[in-house]
């Protein structure tokens, strides 16, 4: 199989038949591209685990869409798109629900000096405060931004291109202007609710 180009794996197994999971020419070039479609999913994944999660749902992607490819460019350009359409939408997904930010992102609006708060109740309150604020003060792509960035650990240089932003500081320009709308939001309420 090693003698085959990846575009000829293809034209062997469409001429053995339907496509199998078994299939060997498929298996081969799953087995040859493995690891370079998680190292692709790394760049848009919160961490490694996460990323070969993603590699694997490409790779069950490609085997259900290889009919597909027409074979007008290189296999290779083709998984890629493939890869990078699957992982926006999975980053997007994720992009799109606030409600799971997580508590350490959030720390610096729990107290005025950024540090945790002793009550539970009372953090909760904040908490869920803080959330209404990303939902209501920030504007989509900053609220996108600033999930991606802080609950899923994103690198800013990763959501910039996950998200097609063109402007020239990228992702880091939404996360400024987040907190800065965040702590506003944090310091009227502190004058409206504290003495």
């Amino acid at each position: 199989m090693q003698q085959f180009s990846d575009e000829e794996l293809i034209a062997q197994s469409r001429e053995s038949g339907p496509a199998s999971p078994s299939d060997p020419y498929v298996e081969e070039l799953i087995r040859r591209h493995q690891r370079k479609v998680a190292l692709w999913c790394l760049r848009y994944a919160s961490d490694r685990e996460d990323a070969l999660d993603l590699a694997q749902e490409v790779l069950a992607q490609t085997f259900r869409r290889l009919d597909t490819f027409q074979g007008n460019s290189k296999f290779t350009t083709w998984l890629y798109t493939v890869c990078r359409n699957h992982c926006l939408n999975h980053v997007k997904s994720r992009a799109t629900q606030p409600d799971t930010t997580g508590e350490d992102a959030l720390s610096f609006l729990a107290a005025p000096d950024g540090g945790p708060m002793e009550d539970q109740l009372a953090r909760r309150q904040q908490l869920a405060l803080a959330r209404d604020w990303i939902r209501n003060c920030l504007e989509e792509t900053e609220r996108r931004v600033f999930v991606m960035h802080f609950m899923d650990e994103m690198p800013l240089d990763a959501i910039t291109r996950a998200l097609g932003l063109s402007n020239s500081s990228g992702a880091k320009a939404y996360i400024v202007s987040a907190r800065r709308k965040l702590i506003e939001a944090a310091r009227r309420w502190r004058l409206q609710h504290e003495p």
